[in-house]
């Protein structure tokens, strides 16, 4: 019974170490501010969508591998890409849930990422969704992100993205 006690509280020591300063986020709080392009058409798209709604757009779920670049041109240069999805969530208004990761491959913080999830309602200048989370400078992070259409020719956009993240 008493080498069970010892095995637990030498457990709970070696959790408590394997919690502690090793394994805090290492999040630098930073504000990232690029634009995303988001293409459906022509001979290079880099969203596609994989599912069709049962009726209208609701359902509709599009794969995204779009180019993050540091102006609204799609000729600035590149700073990273957005992957994930974003789905048509709803049956009335044009709203989507998005879900991506923002991968960074130039600048200061080339080889890490956020993660973004929230809800994009399209009708609104200026949409707010979550940071959840990243990877390398920004492992664990938490922030949010602030995001406008500059330009849209259905159905590709151009977004302006403002990234906090603490």
């Amino acid at each position: 019974m008493a080498s069970c006690k010892l095995y637990s509280a030498l457990l709970a020591v070696a959790v408590v170490l394997t919690v502690g300063p090793a394994s805090r986020p290492v999040s630098a709080a930073a504000h990232l501010h690029f634009y995303m392009h988001d293409v459906l058409t022509g001979s290079a798209p880099t969203a596609v969508q994989v599912l069709n709604g049962p009726r209208g757009h609701f359902g509709d779920t599009i794969v995204i591998d779009d180019v993050l670049t540091e102006s609204a041109s799609r000729s600035s240069s590149m700073v990273g890409r957005a992957q994930g999805h974003y789905i048509w969530a709803s049956t009335g208004n044009p709203e989507l849930l998005v879900t991506m990761n923002v991968v960074l491959t130039s600048g200061p913080y080339a080889g890490s990422s956020v993660t973004v999830v929230g809800r994009d309602d399209i009708g609104a200048s200026v949409r707010e969704l979550s940071v959840v989370g990243g990877t390398g400078q920004f492992r664990m992070a938490r922030g949010y992100v602030l995001w406008k259409t500059v330009s849209l020719d259905h159905p590709n956009a151009v977004l302006e993205l403002d990234v906090y993240v603490m």
